[in-house]
């Protein structure tokens, strides 16, 4: 039996096996899907109302609107589009198993793009380790939005080198879905020749999906998303919540409460406005730092292969290691930088992407499989989610050094991109 087959055995016995653990955990690991997609993508097919009969979780017939055109939304406005694609296998079976099909399709052609004849080890290595972080991470890494843009991620990484244009629109897409591909597109910018072609891609995408939004009355709603972060408390998970989380469990100065709005707990305790008033700007510091360093190595001709996989994975983990918010699903984001650089030199990413796992297991141990627990600080989710946000932040500055590190003033022969040659074909 060929690599090729064995690994799209692995690919369905993982996909079916995580998407059937998301209706037997607890904690409700399908929740945002039956919660809050279902009735946002109803509204949109019955005038923006979500009937009672129709869905439970109102208790009366309720206008939810046309979010992100009518109301302020917490995601950017092109999220809703795989939220309306879902009810293609809706009308067949209900919502929920619905988007695990759409997942799971998605998944598939990223997954035949990373493979391709399953020839080089670099992408073989990349296979796995995804499947594996699927496993490990659990439900969350598909029934979520960010499994989306994971999907349309990979793709547009792998055609960064062969086919900017197309990969910049593909990153595009996805980073007006949820935010953070904009780091994947960041550092394409800096690291690719072709910037030009990446910029333009990134434009095109924001210039048709801003004029459908404002044509079809949304214009006062078109950055809601931006300002709903910036408001936003310290989320439970968060890295920087840790410490509250502690302060909780040994002095008991600290607190957790529910958000009903967003549906997410978030923390009180010392001098907690101060912190949450610090890590905007922190956040917003720390990613130009990184992408200055990632500037100057691209200024002083660093190659593609060794500058893309350390800068993205840098902004990327900066997204989560600074951040106020730390939802677990957050943590599938760092699986497409890793892929990319075990695509490109596994040998040196490899750690990174077995920190990656671990980093895994510790969020499915905390959400789904004992979250309640950690809301009332139990000592095993307690140190889940402390090792787990000792990693990020470890992972974060391991790609800072790495990328610090890069080797500069390639020579421009064709010869320097030859580590590259990888993704310019489907080897």
């Amino acid at each position: 039996m060929s690599r090729r087959v064995v690994l799209w055995i692995a690919f369905a016995v993982v996909h079916v096996g995580v998407a059937w653990l998301g209706w037997i955990l607890p904690n409700a690991p399908m929740g945002d899907v039956y919660l809050v997609y279902e009735p946002w993508s109803r509204a949109y097919f019955s005038g923006g109302w979500v009937f009672q009969a129709d869905y439970s979780l109102y208790s009366k017939d309720t206008y939810v609107g046309f979010v992100g055109l009518d109301k302020p939304w917490v995601y950017p406005q092109l999220a809703i589009l795989p939220m309306l694609a879902t009810w293609i296998f809706g009308w067949l079976v209900s919502y929920t198993p619905a988007w695990a099909i759409m997942i799971i399709l998605l998944d598939a052609a990223a997954f035949a793009m990373l493979v391709g004849r399953a020839r080089s080890r670099g992408r073989v290595t990349a296979a796995w380790f995804w499947l594996a972080f699927i496993v490990l991470l659990g439900p969350i890494a598909l029934y979520r939005i960010d499994a989306v843009t994971v999907a349309l991620g990979i793709m547009g990484v792998l055609w960064l080198r062969g086919r900017p244009w197309a990969a910049s629109v593909l990153l595009a897409v996805a980073t007006w879905m949820k935010v953070w591909p904009a780091a994947l597109l960041a550092a394409a910018v800096i690291a690719v020749r072709r910037r030009m072609a990446i910029i333009g891609g990134g434009l095109a995408v924001t210039a048709v999906t801003l004029g459908a939004v404002v044509l079809l009355g949304g214009g006062a709603h078109a950055f809601n998303f931006i300002m709903d972060q910036t408001s936003r408390s310290l989320q439970v998970e968060s890295p920087v919540s840790t410490f509250y989380l502690w302060d909780d469990r040994i002095n008991g100065t600290s607190s957790v409460h529910y958000d009903p709005d967003l549906l997410t707990f978030y923390i009180t305790g010392p001098h907690v406005d101060t912190v949450i008033a610090v890590m905007t700007p922190l956040l917003v510091v720390g990613v130009l730092a990184v992408a200055a360093l990632g500037g100057y190595k691209a200024w002083r001709r660093a190659s593609f292969s060794a500058l893309f996989p350390p800068l993205a994975l840098a902004l990327v983990t900066a997204f989560i290691a600074l951040n106020k918010v730390g939802s677990p699903q957050y943590i599938v984001w760092i699986s497409v930088p890793l892929i990319m650089g075990l695509v490109l030199d596994r040998a040196r990413w490899r750690g990174p992407a077995i920190v990656a796992l671990v980093v895994a297991i510790t969020t499915q141990i905390v959400y789904p499989l004992t979250y309640f627990d950690l809301l009332v600080v139990m000592p095993v989710p307690l140190v889940s989610i402390t090792i787990r946000n000792a990693l990020m932040v470890t992972l974060f500055v391991w790609s800072v050094v790495l990328l610090a590190r890069v080797r500069t003033r390639a020579p421009r022969a064709a010869t320097s991109f030859r580590s590259d040659s990888a993704l310019a074909g489907g080897s």
